[in-house]
């Protein structure tokens, strides 16, 4: 499905009964609508479920330039009006956990409650230094160059080492990213601080973080600063927790969204 908002084309899917109430699944950096395969297909018998592309990546335009948090947030809520969506839940990982933090603290009357993954609350200039050399290796030697060395980041030794399907699968989803897409949002994840709202947040809050990310100190960190956030680790899972376990992930999800 496409559908045009904010001035770009978005890659989108909808599943679930037409009456039912919305949930907006928002992926990670180098990956795509697919990563969340099976926590659509838990929630899309009681939700309708909106899965996109974020700008830059999967099916979605990948326009040259630096993206901001402001813009990718402005996308969700363009995208909500295209498809008449008044309020929804949302639920995003890494990138789009951050997304999130911005929509909560940006558009807080346009969504019910917030799912929040493996994200921190702001960048650092030891963060900021290592998306430069990632975004310089892009640019030299293509995105093929990253695969390697971003899912050994992501996932713990013995789940690279076991390389079960979802190991794979994501590994594909990095090759596949455009490298515009790559870079426009790596240059948005080098400088983004939302610590100073994140106490003003007034929607419920689920936190899910797996226990051996690198980003667990930063979930850690928003759940004290987030007033009655909830939060979940999940017990030996790496960053992208929703693949590496989905049954916990999915367990979490449903039981804060009813």
């Amino acid at each position: 499905m496409n559908v045009h908002a904010n001035g770009i084309n978005f890659n989108c899917r909808v599943d679930g009964p037409e009456d039912a109430p919305w949930v907006i699944f928002s992926n990670s950096l180098a990956t795509n609508i697919s990563m969340w395969d099976d926590q659509a297909l838990e929630l899309s018998s009681t939700f309708r479920v909106l899965r996109y592309d974020q700008r830059g990546h999967g099916g979605t335009d990948a326009p040259q330039g630096a993206y901001h948090f402001t813009t990718l947030a402005a996308d969700v809520i363009a995208l909500m009006d295209a498809l008449d969506i008044t309020r929804a839940d949302f639920c995003g990982l890494s990138m789009g956990g951050i997304t999130g933090q911005a929509l909560a603290q940006t558009y807080p009357d346009r969504f019910r409650r917030f799912v929040l993954c493996d994200c921190p609350a702001a960048s650092t200039p030891a963060s900021a230094q290592q998306w430069s050399e990632r975004i310089q290796l892009a640019k030299d030697k293509g995105m093929e160059a990253l695969v390697d060395i971003t899912a050994e980041r992501w996932f713990p030794p013995e789940v690279v080492a076991a390389n079960p399907p979802g190991y794979g699968k994501v590994r594909q989803m990095i090759r596949t990213t455009p490298v515009n897409g790559f870079i426009g949002c790596a240059l948005a994840l080098s400088d983004f601080d939302f610590k100073a709202g994140l106490g003003n947040i007034k929607a419920p809050v689920l936190l899910i973080a797996g226990t051996k990310d690198a980003a667990y100190p930063g979930v850690k960190f928003l759940s004290g600063a987030i007033p009655g956030a909830r939060m979940v680790e999940i017990e030996g899972a790496g960053h992208i927790s929703n693949i590496e376990q989905p049954q916990a992930f999915s367990g979490a999800l449903t039981a804060f969204l009813g």
